[in-house]
């Protein structure tokens, strides 16, 4: 290929394209330019020429569905935003095994039942370990909601503080321990601004958006 046909693309190629790119346009007249600087004793395959079109415009395609995602994403990542700010004074259940109980006021929670169950409960106990209330829940499959309403077995409100849910499920006569999720107010959310990902600041802690298994 001749000097001056190549230098009669650096214009073309600049003002429609980013520095070390080849555009559509630019890419389409270095074809001409190669094809009429041919050697004519030694021409080239045509359908060499047809797979370098086809190839780029695989490419520019790639890079035209890599556009749209991003440009998905970031409406997706928006949505998110604006559906987590949404929560805030509303209540969600997540999964977690410790709440804080206040001077009133009860603790909401759920748990999952698994089939062939003949006995389960909730066992609230205290930071020191010492069991506080025991709340049966019914052996039905499927899922199971209890409220602790903050008293002992005596009918006690017990003091303000952190409290451990644990259920347990007797299946074949021994004791299995099962997943607890448990209610909290969103009180703000807080975004990362490398990733967009959301936290749910609530009363049980921070608490991605994905881990949020219902809103009440």
């Amino acid at each position: 290929m001749g000097v001056d046909a190549i230098n009669g693309l650096g214009g073309s190629a600049t003002s429609t394209t980013r520095r070390n790119e080849l555009g559509q346009d630019a890419f389409l007249q270095l074809m001409v330019a190669q094809m009429k600087n041919q050697d004519p004793t030694k021409p080239a395959d045509p359908t060499e020429f047809l797979g370098q079109l086809a190839q780029f415009s695989s490419v520019t395609g790639i890079q035209q569905m890599r556009d749209s995602i991003a440009s998905l994403s970031d409406a997706l990542r928006s949505s998110q935003v604006l559906g987590g700010t949404s929560l805030v004074g509303h209540a969600v259940l997540a999964e977690s095994d410790k709440a804080a109980l206040g001077a009133e006021g009860e603790i909401y929670g759920a748990t999952t039942i698994p089939a062939g169950a003949s006995e389960a409960a909730i066992l609230v106990t205290d930071s020191s370990g010492q069991q506080i209330a025991r709340i049966p829940l019914p052996t039905t499959e499927g899922e199971a909601e209890f409220v602790w309403d903050g008293t002992n077995g005596l009918g006690e409100r017990v003091p303000p503080g952190e409290y451990k849910f644990t259920a347990i499920a007797n299946l074949g006569g021994s004791n299995e321990q099962l997943k607890t999720q448990l209610a909290s107010y969103v009180n703000s959310v807080s975004i990362d601004p490398n990733n967009y990902q959301l936290t749910l600041n609530t009363d049980l802690g921070p608490i991605s958006l994905s881990a949020v298994r219902r809103v009440l």
